[in-house]
């Protein structure tokens, strides 16, 4: 051993695989323990695995697991308000994704968040004695340790990579492009987005919009081209007795189409009432497509409502007053159009009648379909057909947040 390659004497090669296994842990402590288990609840871990990464925690990044999740699910309840920890949308791009974990630490020593969110974390023992009270012992530990095995120089580039990778990637990364840039598989409340379908690099964190939508799922993936090696992790662990998945987002599942809209069907709709949207959309732009073809000898008018496609898809309190007033002429002069664009606007507001009662909603969903299939509009009567194909939830499914 010399004081440059430490006791494992390692290659420069070598010294970047072990670095990215290292880090690869800490995000999988960050994605498994602080996210899905701490924070959402949505998996119990066996002690032994629970404390580990704990441990790691403590020794790779200094957090605090009941600070992590006070602020994360204050960014849940306050999204994309004032109130948010972390917005890109209120503080911009630049200061979230720069400095991130100056926001993080700043929220941190907000007393009101942490008694307020902070609940239900560790609280033992060797949570008050050293963890806690003693965060910036844990990093230098990992100093000493990195360069006893690696060597002064190495050493200490491996740990400074190991420092600033939850900062960049989680505080940076996520919270700022994760409300910024990237595709979304389900209209939610807030901003987010998935940045790539392939969850890997940061734990499965990449399908933010997937998170935002089933917030207490312990699977991110939901399309089948997803792939979240977080989930693959749980399952793994699962196998061997070390995890409990509590809760997943559901797979919308059909049977064949009931006669009459019932209990278990308005419960369906409004679990899978992302995917019920998602369907909804496809069926609108399947009329648009229909009512510009009947419009070829109408050149002037079929140019207008090609003009509104994307508009037909956006509530219109999210649009620009010329293009509602533009969206609105053409609605005014086509019935078909307007018929699918209002009743997408009652369907959706089924859920959010919070104080309605279940037997409120059923009449009101029971009303809808009647009225659909007694339209004449072919793909609002499919549509029907197709929200009373809607199987019920197997067991340990969650209903959309």
């Amino acid at each position: 051993m010399t004081w440059f390659s430490g006791l494992l004497d390692l290659s420069f090669w070598q010294l970047v695989g072990v670095t990215l296994v290292l880090t690869h842990i800490t995000i999988a402590g960050v994605t498994i323990f602080l996210h899905r288990c701490q924070a959402h609840r949505a998996l119990d871990l066996h002690p032994v695995v629970s404390h580990f990464f704990r441990l790691w925690m403590w020794l790779t990044t200094g957090m605090i697991t009941k600070e992590w999740a006070a602020i994360h699910r204050k960014h849940h309840a306050k999204c994309e308000t004032v109130d948010d920890p972390h917005s890109p949308q209120i503080h911009g791009i630049n200061k979230v994704l720069w400095t991130g974990v100056l926001m993080y630490v700043k929220e941190s020593r907000n007393r009101e968040t942490m008694e307020r969110y902070g609940h239900g974390t560790p609280d033992d023992w060797i949570e008050r004695k050293l963890y806690t009270p003693h965060e910036k012992l844990g990093v230098t530990l990992m100093l000493a340790i990195d360069v006893a095995l690696f060597g002064v120089v190495p050493g200490l580039l491996v740990w400074v990579v190991q420092i600033a990778w939850i900062p960049f990637w989680a505080a940076g990364v996520i919270n700022g492009i994760g409300h910024w840039f990237g595709y979304r598989s389900f209209k939610v409340s807030d901003a987010s987005t998935n940045i790539v379908p392939w969850g890997i690099l940061i734990g499965g964190e990449e399908l933010h919009n997937n998170h935002h939508a089933y917030a207490t799922s312990a699977r991110l993936s939901n399309k089948w081209y997803e792939f979240d090696i977080g989930w693959l992790y749980i399952r793994i662990m699962e196998t061997l007795g070390l995890a409990r998945v509590r809760k997943i987002a559901p797979t919308p599942r059909f049977v064949a189409a009931k006669a009459t809209v019932d209990m278990d069907i308005l419960h369906s709709v409004i679990a899978n009432r992302y995917d019920v949207m998602s369907r909804y959309a496809d069926s609108l732009k399947a009329a648009w497509r229909e009512e510009v073809d009947k419009l070829k000898e109408k050149s002037a008018e079929r140019a207008r409502v090609k003009a509104v496609r994307r508009s037909l898809h956006q509530d219109a309190s999210q649009l620009a007053e010329s293009d509602r007033e533009h969206l609105k002429a053409v609605l005014d002069g086509n019935a078909v159009l307007a018929k699918i664009y209002a009743m997408r606007e009652e369907l959706a507001a089924l859920w959010a009648r919070s104080t309605a009662s279940r037997e409120q909603l059923l009449k009101q969903l029971q009303d809808w379909c009647t009225r659909a299939e007694a339209s004449g509009i072919r793909v609002l009567e499919e549509f029907s057909q197709r929200l009373r194909s809607y199987a019920p939830l197997p067991p340990g499914a969650l209903t959309a947040a």
